[in-house]
């Protein structure tokens, strides 16, 4: 997570490796100017705005609680959301703060119920997520409660049950479902199981630095970190390109919804823009138009040819 990320990153800076984070999605990854440090994931100033943009839209609140577990991720995501909500012109009560060994909400909960609020945020990862969801529904909360990607898991049924039906949550990224085919059934195949959350990014990350070796023809990171920095590859998380920060350009946001205690994907955001998932699937699945060349290889000979004398002229 970004909390680990960060730090790391100046270690790795300091010996000029170049990282790459699947995961991590803090700003300040990226913001400190380290030319070897690199993500292929969205960023919460994206995530969070997606995430709070999506309740805005399709929740309507007019009151929203914001609560985080004081990390560099939980407090990063939740101060983006509220800047979000707040300026589309939605009521934000004052923050509220947990940590992330926190198990018991209730004092906090109690204190939100009395003002009544329409949906309650929170910014943290699942082993405190789930606890707050369940603490928040046994006190008669009726809210309609999200997250971000640290707590947008199939792991928050059970941890909060019933409880966790209906819960909105964002991914900073595709989901695992949209990855490329080859790589669900590889990893299906060799693994037994489903991908992980972040499986197709930190499989992503992997080989992009193989192909930054390949592309310089060196493993010497002097060498082959200019190759990264400019590289476009087509990875199963899709195309994958940088920017001068060593974000990912024009990352995708997901919008997940849990049904029947899986965490489902029901919407992609992508440049400020919100498909429903399935429409998003489909359009992924169609086919490619012809080319020009391929459409007029198949236009009829005859097109080619010289025109024949008219029947008129037969004797």
């Amino acid at each position: 997570n970004s909390g680990t990320t960060i730090p790391a990153s100046s270690i790795y800076n300091q010996a000029a490796i170049p990282m790459i984070s699947g995961s991590a999605t803090n700003p300040q990854v990226t913001e400190r100017g380290f030319k070897n440090v690199f993500r292929v994931v969205g960023r919460d100033d994206q995530q969070g705005p997606a995430i709070a943009s999506y309740l805005a839209s399709e929740v309507k609140p007019k009151t929203v609680a914001v609560i985080d577990d004081a990390t560099a991720y939980g407090e990063g995501l939740a101060n983006e959301v509220e800047k979000t909500l707040k300026a589309d012109g939605i009521k934000v009560l004052p923050r509220e703060k947990g940590t992330d060994k926190t198990a018991d909400f209730k004092a906090i909960l109690t204190k939100i119920k009395g003002k009544k609020p329409d949906a309650i945020f929170y910014g943290g990862m699942d082993a405190t997520g789930g606890p707050l969801m369940k603490q928040g529904r046994e006190l008669g909360i009726k809210a309609v409660f999200a997250f971000g990607d640290g707590a947008c898991t199939d792991k928050m049924k059970e941890l909060a049950g019933d409880a966790s039906e209906g819960l909105l949550c964002s991914q900073a990224g595709l989901p695992v479902q949209a990855a490329n085919k080859t790589f669900l059934d590889a990893y299906r195949a060799k693994f037994k199981i489903e991908p992980i959350l972040y499986a197709p990014f930190t499989y992503d990350a992997a080989n992009l630095l193989i192909e930054a070796m390949k592309k310089a023809d060196s493993p010497d990171p002097a060498k082959y970190l200019p190759e990264l920095a400019k590289i476009s590859y087509a990875g199963a998380s899709g195309k994958i390109e940088f920017d001068e920060k060593g974000d990912r350009k024009d990352a995708e946001m997901t919008i997940f919804a849990m049904k029947g205690g899986k965490i489902e994907p029901i919407a992609i955001i992508k440049g400020g823009k919100t498909t429903k998932f399935e429409d998003f699937i489909k359009a992924a699945e169609a086919p490619a138009p012809a080319a020009p060349a391929a459409a007029a290889a198949a236009a009829p000979k005859a097109a080619a040819e010289p025109a024949k004398p008219a029947d008129a002229a037969k004797k």
